[in-house]
């Protein structure tokens, strides 16, 4: 099974889990550019504060065996990111397609708010799932930092008007590259609200 179809996998699971239509009207925001790296920055900084100072013990406490730790949400985050960084620059190196842009119904706020939503939860797909692939936090610390600083560093640099790559990507529909990685910035902003979850568990290590 290739990635992107697991990636596509994923983010299906993701949109099952909204708490409104995907077509929602609440709030039709459009974000620019500047918001999109704004994002970015701030998902984060959210999920780097999140980890700050904790110590072993603390990054790999899990509430039950089938729940995540801290340091497996930040890995989660970390996996997911590289893939829908590859899909997001692939799209860049297709044609520009801006005709389809009236296709698109799902907004901007509504991937912000709807993917970000822990009111709902969902089981992320086996290859999707920490490995503990790193020898030690400042590791996966490290990782994610540079692997969305470079994302960030991307987003700034490029001339491309990241509206203007659509596809198809089920169950959204048409979809451009700015929002996937608005959906990148989502998916970090849910999976830091896990962390958050894990850390103020009555039994949660003390420092």
């Amino acid at each position: 099974m290739k990635k992107p179809f697991l990636l596509l996998l994923l983010m299906a699971l993701i949109a099952g889990s909204f708490s409104f239509t995907l077509s929602s009207t609440v709030d039709k925001r459009t974000y620019d550019k500047s918001d999109l790296i704004n994002y970015l920055k701030a998902t984060r900084d959210s999920a780097l504060n999140a980890v700050q100072g904790l110590s072993d013990t603390q990054m790999s406490y899990k509430e039950a065996p089938d729940r995540w730790s801290v340091a497996e949400c930040l890995e989660h985050i970390t996996l997911v990111e590289k893939n829908f960084i590859t899909m997001a620059k692939s799209m860049a190196d297709e044609k520009p397609n801006p005709e389809r842009s009236h296709e698109i119904k799902i907004t901007d706020e509504a991937i912000v708010q709807g993917v970000s939503d822990r009111s709902h939860k969902v089981k992320a797909p086996e290859p999707f799932i920490p490995r503990h692939a790193f020898a030690s936090k400042e590791e996966l610390i490290k990782a994610f930092t540079d692997q969305r600083n470079e994302l960030i560093s991307y987003v700034e640099s490029t001339n491309d008007n990241l509206r203007d790559h659509i596809k198809d990507m089920p169950p959204f529909g048409p979809i451009s590259e700015f929002q996937v990685l608005l959906l990148d910035g989502a998916h970090s902003a849910r999976h830091t609200k896990q962390m958050r979850e894990v850390m103020a568990s009555a039994e949660f290590p003390k420092q």
